[in-house]
């Protein structure tokens, strides 16, 4: 009895011992999260009480540059270090609680003629991003998340493929920082260009689901044409943001499958293992929401945790970010991703204008 109450005594201390070195750098993570969404907040705020329309720039954006200041400037000094090591635990926590926001049944609202822009938005988008991407001699991790962004929706697409294909920190916050600037430039130039086409509300609409990434600018450019116009953005949006799952799941076989095999006699069980399980959490979360398992309360208590994990997650990627390794990539990133994003924009106005006849 006394032997095993000494074996079992340096567990317990240990496993305290272990939990409190994850504190002072959780409670960082924490700190920088919660200030990029104070950051948020208050810009919203004093936009709608001076009346003025701002671009929603998101805290992850915020919690990534206060910890890209923070680690660049003054440092992370060790103690905080383990802590912050548990952002890619939070960045899969998040990714998984992510599919309550995402319902496969609400694809089916849009009806058959938007699903096939759809369809072909996404497909079309992907392969030029990634030509753009090659063309410009990007790294491919990076190319592949600016695609994912840019084709399916914007930040919650390159959070979930960033875990899948394990990119860098640096890519992730290259990406993300193409994505929302382009995103927040959207939100003033589609209206202006929907009343000088005279699109109906339901082209309109259409086109700014299509070819907005970001689901807030989506719903505020909407928003800026007409009731109506928002109402088909969001629908048409998050018809993309079902197919998330299967996209972000396509890069991440096809990355396993990249991984150097020699020797390995069994390659079925060696992509299994390097498989994102996550990515099936994901799926299976989807499907349980797609279900009506959950309820509306529910649903809205888990969206709000993914966006909690995500706020730790990016508050993290912020602060083991270099900005020298940033700076290595030079503009490349930001000017494929406008280029890119400006092609998208031509060509989903293409696709609204050859089916408006059939969308009447």
């Amino acid at each position: 009895m006394a032997t095993s109450m000494a074996v079992a005594q340096p567990v317990s201390e240990g496993f305290f011992k272990q939990a409190g070195r994850l504190v002072p750098g959780l409670a960082l993570l924490t700190a920088v999260g919660y200030a990029g969404k104070i950051i948020e907040r208050s810009i919203a705020t004093y936009g709608k009480a001076h009346h003025l329309t701002l671009p929603n720039i998101e805290y992850v954006l915020w919690a990534i540059v206060i910890g890209l200041v923070i680690a660049n400037t003054v440092g992370v000094p060790r103690v905080f270090q383990a802590g912050i090591a548990t952002y890619e635990f939070w960045l899969k926590t998040g990714i998984v609680l992510l599919g309550s926001r995402f319902l496969l049944g609400d694809v089916v609202k849009l009806g058959g003629v938007s699903l096939v822009l759809v369809a072909i938005e996404i497909a079309v988008s992907l392969a030029f991003m990634t030509a753009l991407g090659r063309a410009f001699k990007l790294k491919p991790k990076l190319t592949d998340l600016l695609a994912v962004g840019s084709s399916i929706c914007g930040v919650s697409a390159i959070i979930a493929a960033k875990g899948a294909i394990d990119a860098d920190d640096e890519d992730a916050s290259y990406a993300i920082a193409a994505i929302l600037s382009l995103g927040a430039i959207s939100l003033f130039i589609f209206p202006l260009v929907g009343h000088w086409l005279h699109l109906s509300d339901l082209s309109y609409g259409l086109w700014a689901g299509l070819g907005i990434d970001n689901t807030a600018e989506v719903t505020a450019a909407g928003a800026l044409y007409s009731d109506a116009a928002a109402k088909v953005a969001v629908l048409a949006k998050t018809a993309r943001n079902a197919m998330i799952g299967f996209v972000v799941l396509g890069y991440a076989i096809h990355w396993a499958r990249k991984e150097k095999t020699e020797g390995v006699t069994n390659k079925a069980a060696f992509l299994w293992q390097k498989f994102p399980k996550f990515v099936l959490g994901f799926l299976l979360i989807s499907a349980i929401a797609t279900a009506h398992v959950f309820s509306k309360d529910q649903l809205v208590s888990l969206a709000n945790l993914s966006r909690w994990a995500f706020l730790l997650t990016f508050a993290g990627v912020g602060l083991r970010t270099n900005i020298r390794e940033l700076g290595k990539q030079g503009f490349r990133p930001f000017f494929v991703g406008a280029l890119g994003e400006i092609a998208i924009a031509f060509l989903t106005l293409g696709l609204v204008f050859g089916a408006d006849r059939l969308l009447r």
